[in-house]
């Protein structure tokens, strides 16, 4: 049953969210901040996928502990697209509130992310092991959660000082995606069951892109 709900689901998330971000990406009319909007949900999707349907045949087949090196590459990617995604997310909030300059910001998202990327490749994390340290993915997701926390603070701020309606609760989209994670990385190897927690992490994110579409067939109504 476990795997038949959680495929069922990985299918249905990665199909939207990819699905969105080609529509913004076709739909933006040269709008800068919706195309860069669709690029990042479709890098969250693609990314993902490296994971979910790993996992989505082991579940199906063998078993998770017989793909134990497709999931950790699987994982490895999702991580280096994560930050991407975050990257992509703080574009769109400099466009969205026509933010010029700052470049001490821009320098500290691009060293934040860099430090998690190379953390990710360091070999002692693991990845195609069955018993891959918690340590190293304490390490990794530090810079990873600072880049969150500083997005969270942005879009919080820009969006109450502009009474932006529309990006309103997108710092709290991004707050539920971290608090649904962190418990995952700490404790899912011993708490097999933590590990479900990732489903409303993902619907999380899928909150996140729903505000950009949802955003871009205002604009387009209002026109």
């Amino acid at each position: 049953m476990q795997a038949i709900a959680e495929t069922l689901f990985d299918i249905v998330y990665l199909i939207s969210v990819v699905t969105i971000g080609i529509l913004m990406i076709k739909g933006c009319k040269g709008n800068v901040q919706y195309k860069l909007f669709g690029i990042m949900a479709v890098t969250l999707g693609l990314g993902d996928a490296f994971h979910l349907v790993p996992r989505a045949i082991a579940l199906c087949t063998t078993g998770l502990a017989n793909y134990t090196a497709p999931l950790g590459i699987g994982k490895l990617i999702t991580s280096v697209t994560m930050t991407v995604f975050y990257i992509l997310l703080y574009y769109v909030w400099r466009l969205r509130y026509h933010v010029e300059g700052k470049r001490n910001l821009t320098v500290t998202v691009y060293v934040l992310s860099l430090i998690r990327v190379i953390l990710c490749m360091f070999p002692q994390n693991k990845w195609t092991s069955a018993n891959a340290p918690l340590s190293w993915g304490i390490y990794r997701n530090i810079p990873f959660a600072l880049l969150g926390l500083l997005v969270i603070l942005l879009f919080y701020k820009s969006a109450k000082e502009n009474h932006d309606r529309s990006f309103r609760f997108m710092w709290l989209t991004i707050v539920l995606s971290f608090g649904f994670y962190i418990p995952v990385v700490l404790w899912a190897d011993t708490i097999p069951m933590i590990g479900m927690l990732m489903i409303p992490k993902t619907c999380a994110y899928v909150w996140t892109v729903v505000i950009g579409y949802q955003d871009m067939r205002k604009q387009e109504s209002n026109e």
